[in-house]
Formats: C-alpha cells, structure tokens, sequence
C-alpha cells in the first residue's frame, strides 16, 4: 500500500469489520488532481449495488482552482468501483444479509500510482458495542500514560 490520502475513521467506530476489499474507482483527470491535493473526505460515504455493480456515494472529492469549470468534475457524485466479479457477488451476498453493509476505509494510491479505495463488509455496531470500545480504548490510553510514567 502506497500513500494513503484519506481514511474514515467514523467507520471503524460505528461497525464491526469483517472482511477488507481493493476496489479501483473510475475517475476523472480532475477528480485525481483534488485526490493528489488530499481534497478528500469518505466520512458520510457508503456504497449501494445498482445493476449489480457497485458505486461509491456521496464521498467529497473537492476541486482545484485551477480545474477548468467546464472539465470540473461533481465534488459529491456517484463514482463506480471497479472489482471481481466473485468479490462483487460476495459482496452482494452479504449485504442481503441483514445487518451487513458495505462501508468504504480508505482511500490512497498504491505502488503503480493508481487511485484505489480499501472497502469492507461490515455490520452495525449496537450503542452499547460503541460505549465498551469507547471504555477500552480509554483504559488502554490510561495504562499506556502509567506505563510511560512509570
């Protein structure tokens, strides 16, 4: 993995990850161009199959000042990700079971500098679930500080 220009972290504290996917995105030239200046932000993001193929919604992708306002590209627009079609039918699978969905983590360049978005099957967190993770990162955090006290 390469450069990794945003992440949800929102993601990780409202679901249960079970499995991880690389997905490559079809993208514009100045869609790439916000991407290299870190204009991204995947936090209301989510993924939904239409015609069997998966497309990524409402992620930020902001433009250039320099972009020409007719090659601009849609900051919140619909972008198609490009997978296997086994992965797409697991994928699918899953998100007909309940509970599940399919939530996108990152998004960063890899090693031939292709945009590529790590996304994952994942099930909603309780309340409850949320409040113990919360509980245990602080007593982590606690014993982590005494221990470099001490």
């Amino acid at each position: 993995m390469g450069e990794t220009v945003a992440k949800n972290k929102k993601a990780y504290h409202d679901y249960f990850i079970e499995e991880k996917f690389e997905a490559g995105m079809v993208l514009t030239g100045s869609e790439v161009k916000g991407i290299r200046a870190h204009r991204v932000n995947l936090k209301d993001s989510f993924i939904r199959f239409v015609k069997g193929e998966a497309y990524l919604f409402n992620a930020h992708i902001g433009r250039l000042e320099t972009t020409h306002r007719f090659y601009g590209h849609e900051e919140r627009g619909s972008r198609k990700l490009l997978l296997h079609k086994k992965q797409l039918e697991k994928m699918l699978k899953a998100v007909t079971r309940d509970g599940y969905t399919i939530v996108a983590l990152q998004l960063y360049f890899n090693d031939r500098n292709l945009v590529k978005l790590q996304i994952a099957i994942a099930k909603g967190k309780q309340l409850h679930d949320k409040r113990n993770d919360l509980k245990e990162k602080d007593q982590k955090r606690d014993v982590e500080r005494s221990m470099k006290d001490y």
